[in-house]
């Protein structure tokens, strides 16, 4: 057993020095050091508890903040995909005009590449500079138009602002863009097709009213030239006025034929005399020009189905194509062959001339409607023809050599046609 030093003896010792009075002291010492520590050990459990329910807080509140924080990522991705794919350019700016946000949509409407694609931080590009200097710098609720040069020409850019406080700094603005170009093709196309369809119907109506008294005059012309066959200082005079009207008159029948084109009505037609005829009906035209026309038919019948008034309009076009294209002294050569093919017979009717030919670059522009390289032609008679033997289920060719002449060569199916 440990002895006290003398000096704490003395201390714990009684006034009166006795073992008993030491032994009372000493336990009474003892009882309070074994108090202070269990009070101690008490305060140290309530603490142990208290750390451990704020440790248990502490972990809660770091789970629900990583939470908060993935949440807050997913809907920042889920967002950032919706601006992705719209359709339409978005544009982010902050308050000293540098570029935060750019969409896939705005970048390719503005024509700009993978080297050209900002980074968020950097300052608005020229393209950029030129689109906020074009527009105003208020909002602007109704749509601006702003154009835009780029590889694939000219684009046209509706463009909306809208600006909002940001967090911590001053207004932001948000540009949406959206491309016009195709709306405003297809403004101009309806334009342009009501326009068409408008003179359409003029020509049509002015067709019909100049075609009746055309007639009577190509028939009075006739009775004239019937009247006057033994005068012949009045023959030239004659011819002037017979080829005048059938040019004229085949004109019109192209305007008719071209804007108005019910269906065809096919009838049993003798090939042979439709072209004879169509030979006959433009000698008046070839003798007041100067000009010669050939007519070769071949032995024997060549019938097919054909609306025969179709089909004579699209033979006078290339008799008078032919006329056009040659000079005083030339030659139009008219034939008809059959042909007989594995699959079906058909039937050829070819128009060469001695005329100045076709360029090699407009051979495939030739059937196209308004397409001519006459001023006094409006461009629609070979666009007719090829309508015309589309019609009958036939093909028409063109053969062509600069300075030398053109030959057009129609074939018509004569299969199904009892001969």
């Amino acid at each position: 057993m440990q002895t006290l030093p003398v000096d704490r003896q003395k201390k714990l010792a009684p006034p009166d020095g006795s073992p008993r009075s030491a032994r009372r002291a000493l336990a009474a010492a003892f009882a309070s050091f074994t108090q202070t520590a269990g009070a101690l050990e008490s305060t140290y459990t309530k603490l142990q508890a208290e750390v451990s329910r704020l440790r248990h807080e502490l972990e809660t509140k770091n789970r629900s903040l990583a939470q908060s924080l993935e949440e807050n990522q997913r809907m920042r991705t889920y967002l950032a995909r919706i601006v992705e794919g719209l359709p339409c350019g978005v544009l982010v700016f902050d308050s000293r005009m540098n570029l935060r946000v750019i969409n896939p949509a705005a970048s390719r409407l503005l024509n700009t590449g993978s080297e050209d694609l900002p980074s968020p931080e950097a300052s608005v590009p020229r393209f950029l500079g030129s689109l906020t200097a074009a527009l105003p710098k208020e909002d602007f609720s109704h749509e601006q138009e702003w154009v835009v040069e780029g590889a694939q020409g000219e684009r046209t850019i509706g463009v909306t602002r809208a600006c909002f406080q940001a967090i911590g700094s001053g207004d932001d603005s948000i540009f949406t863009l959206r491309d016009l170009t195709e709306a405003k093709q297809l403004e101009r196309e309806r334009e342009v097709s009501r326009r068409t369809q408008a003179l359409a119907e003029v020509a049509t109506l002015l067709a019909h009213e100049i075609r009746n008294p055309l007639g009577s005059l190509e028939l009075f012309a006739g009775l004239l030239a019937d009247a006057l066959a033994n005068q012949a200082e009045l023959q030239p005079w004659i011819n002037h006025v017979q080829a005048g009207l059938r040019s004229l008159a085949a004109t019109v029948n192209n305007v008719l034929h071209f804007h108005s084109q019910p269906s065809a009505q096919l009838l049993t037609v003798d090939l042979l005399r439709l072209v004879g005829d169509t030979v006959e009906f433009f000698r008046p035209l070839a003798r007041q020009k100067e000009m010669q026309i050939e007519w070769r038919a071949p032995r024997g019948p060549v019938t097919i189905l054909a609306d025969p008034s179709r089909l004579q309009q699209a033979f006078f076009n290339l008799a008078l194509n032919a006329f056009r294209a040659m000079k005083p002294g030339g030659k139009l050569s008219v034939s008809v062959c059959r042909r007989e093919k594995i699959s079906h017979p058909t039937a050829a009717v070819a128009f060469a001339d001695q005329g100045v030919g076709i360029r090699a670059e407009n051979l495939e522009k030739i059937f196209e409607p308004g397409f001519t390289t006459q001023c006094s032609s409006p461009g629609l008679g070979l666009a007719v023809t090829r309508k015309v033997v589309e019609q009958h289920g036939g093909t028409i060719q063109v053969e062509s050599r600069e300075g030398q002449g053109t030959i057009f060569t129609l074939e018509l199916p004569i299969e199904g046609v009892e001969e």
